[in-house]
């Protein structure tokens, strides 16, 4: 299979299951908002060193939020309920509470599981905090120096995926990264899903475990390292013409807005210079949602 003349390997991407929350947080202005949602997702590329996944998933205009002001939507993704709760709270009481302007509110209001936020955080108002029910919900109104910080008191949590992803195995750098943007551009126009790490693309793609130190959880991936193309003990998996590999990691609340923002980013990626189009998987033993990437792209391909 070709797309746009770039052939694309027929491989599937592995991912697995996480646990997933969304908080939108609005502001009297949208940078703001911007800026409060750039504080609360700041490391957090990987659950292996950062234990959550998040970033901004949307702006949002003022008819889009609780409040009715403009805002940010964020998507956290932890491995598992007790993990991601305890993210959540850390997060937005020390980057969201002391930000200038800001309230914060649960982004899943339809899911059945419950995390705490409000009702841990109102302790910081040390007994001056009050709470309100509107529409069933519980709001907490914490005294801060500017005034009062409304935080809802619990946000819904929900079984996701994490770890969709595709390979770009590129002629030289130049070209793997012109690829890599055009597709992060094309991918973050999907709801529902985030691209966690730096400006959407890894280039310390990682295997499970390591060969010499065994304590390390992940390390190298060398079979995509071209400087170790040829060592000995290295089974490289760069084609031939292949300088350089970038990858582009997706996470999703479903699986369908992961497959949509993958069959995005793989079109968008087919540029000149790009040798061809891969993913990543560990045989199907790591994780049971696979994605594979002749039938995302069935109709787009020749």
């Amino acid at each position: 299979m070709e797309l746009n003349g770039v052939p694309i390997r027929d491989t599937f991407a592995e991912a697995f299951g996480m646990r997933a929350a969304r908080v939108v947080i609005t502001a009297r202005s949208l940078e703001w908002a911007r800026i409060a949602g750039a504080s609360m997702t700041g490391f957090a590329t990987s659950v292996i060193g950062c234990k959550v996944e998040a970033g901004v998933e949307a702006e949002l205009r003022a008819e889009e939020t609780p409040d009715g002001r403009p805002g940010v939507s964020v998507l956290l993704f932890a491995f598992d309920a007790d993990g991601l709760g305890k993210r959540v709270v850390e997060r937005v009481g020390q980057t969201v509470l002391p930000c200038a302007t800001t309230a914060c509110f649960d982004g899943l209001r339809g899911a059945p599981e419950r995390v705490a936020l409000g009702s841990l955080l109102r302790h910081f108002g040390d007994g001056y905090q009050s709470s309100k029910v509107i529409g069933g919900r519980r709001y907490w109104r914490i005294p801060v120096m500017e005034g009062e910080f409304l935080v809802e008191e619990s946000v819904g949590i929900q079984k996701a995926i994490g770890g969709g992803n595709f390979l770009i195995l590129a002629g030289d750098a130049d070209a793997a990264l012109h690829a890599a943007e055009a597709a992060v551009t094309a991918m973050r126009r999907v709801r529902g899903v985030l691209l966690p790490f730096p400006g959407g693309i890894v280039r310390s793609g990682s295997k499970v475990g390591a060969r010499r130190h065994k304590s390390m959880i992940a390390s190298a991936n060398d079979a995509y390292c071209p400087t170790l193309r040829g060592r000995v003990g290295v089974a490289s998996d760069l084609p031939d013409g292949a300088q350089c590999a970038l990858e582009i990691v997706v996470n999703g609340l479903e699986r369908a807005p992961i497959e949509e923002a993958l069959r995005l980013g793989m079109t968008a990626a087919c540029l000149p210079g790009v040798v061809e189009i891969s993913a990543g998987n560990y045989g199907g033993k790591l994780g049971k949602h696979h994605f594979p990437l002749h039938a995302l792209l069935a109709g787009a391909a020749s």
